[in-house]
């Protein structure tokens, strides 16, 4: 009997992104053994590196290069002496824009055996999802910058909201919101900010009204920052504009412990095009090539990726296994208070992972 491949685009970037991009692919090849599926991996060096070498961090005909393989695995972006805007909008907002990746999942999990640097955080005390319209909004490039290096410089910057953009993120939320505990909460600054608040707002009410069996609240930008540390318990599902969502997640990712276990989805629902799976830390060169990157981020996002790929039950392996590491071993890397390598922490899963399916074959 053939058994499914999938090709997948993987692109290990920059800094630790090359460090914690083996260990993910180590547990991906170990969950095709176990459930049934393979790899045809595609490897692109396209980074900081690449663009120092060329003068652009892909090449021109890159999308059209992703757009063969079924999804992607993205390490990390950034180093110094390339300026972050142009890694940032040559390499990742080039590809989520050209697939339609309009969402960015975030789960914010306190995982077994981590503590929140929270106080009075029970364990699993956190568990929410955080959607980012990931497209369009404060990310929109409308604008720029007149009478440069002059007295009377002036840079403009436009948010565009679409109706469009926002319902589809709105209702990919409120899906999401529906299939868990039903409690919806939105990140809003309609008190200051006159023109695309109130137009998310009003967006949200009226989808609201066709699902009245759901909790909705609607929060200042401020405030549900705030309420994220002090009672992250409260959240099920949080809808956010680009820039909201993506502040609200690092702060999401540092109370269930480390930005280093933090995963993200960037995702085309309908699964017309490629969606691309990458951990929330950036590239860290400051431990760069010092064997101290946490893989647990990348990991994570390639558990994301599975579930993706219709493989749920290897999806939830993949948590499992970290879990088990996290919750049974002291091997933990240095930004989890721990002195492990990024290889032992490897090794630590692949064991741990042949352990946890086997209990499961049990059960």
């Amino acid at each position: 009997m053939t058994i499914p491949t999938h090709r997948i685009a993987v692109i290990p970037g920059d800094g630790i992104g090359t460090e914690v991009m083996p260990p993910a692919q180590r547990l991906l090849e170990l969950a095709g053994h176990r459930f049934g599926f393979a790899f045809d991996w595609q490897q692109f060096d396209w980074s900081c590196e690449y663009y120092a070498r060329t003068g652009a961090m892909m090449p021109a005909d890159g999308i059209e290069q992703l757009a063969e393989c079924d999804q992607i695995l993205l390490g990390a972006v950034g180093f110094p002496g390339v300026p972050d805007h142009v890694s940032l909008w040559g390499l990742l907002i080039p590809i989520r824009r050209a697939f339609q990746q309009y969402i960015n999942l975030r789960p914010i999990k306190l995982l077994p055996g981590i503590e929140s640097p929270l106080r009075k955080v029970p364990a699993g005390g956190i568990d929410f999802q955080v959607v980012r319209e990931n497209n369009e909004g404060e990310y929109s490039e409308s604008g720029g910058r007149l009478y440069r290096g002059l007295p009377q410089e002036v840079a403009i910057q436009e948010s565009i909201f679409t109706r469009f953009g926002v319902t589809r993120a709105m209702n990919y939320a409120i899906n999401l919101a529906e299939q868990r505990a039903g409690r919806l909460a939105s990140a809003t600054k309609s008190n200051g900010i006159i023109h695309t608040m109130p137009f998310w707002d009003e967006i949200l009410r009226e989808l609201g009204q066709q699902h009245p069996q759901l909790e909705i609240s609607e929060y200042h930008i401020d405030a549900l920052a705030a309420l994220f540390v002090l009672d992250p318990g409260r959240f099920d599902v949080v809808v956010a504009s680009n820039l909201f969502g993506d502040i609200l997640t690092d702060l999401g990712a540092a109370i269930i412990g480390s930005i280093g276990i933090a995963p993200s989805a960037n995702l085309n629902p309908e699964g017309e095009f490629p969606s691309m799976f990458e951990p929330v830390h950036g590239s860290a060169p400051d431990i760069a090539g010092q064997g101290k990157a946490n893989p647990l981020g990348q990991v994570w996002a390639a558990s994301m990726m599975l579930d993706h790929l219709g493989h749920p039950e290897a999806g939830a392996a993949l948590v499992d296994t970290m879990g088990h590491v996290l919750l049974e071993t002291d091997v933990r890397t240095p930004d989890l208070g721990g002195r492990s390598t990024t290889e032992e922490v490897s090794d630590a899963l692949a064991e741990s992972f042949a352990f946890v399916t086997a209990e499961a074959l049990v059960r």
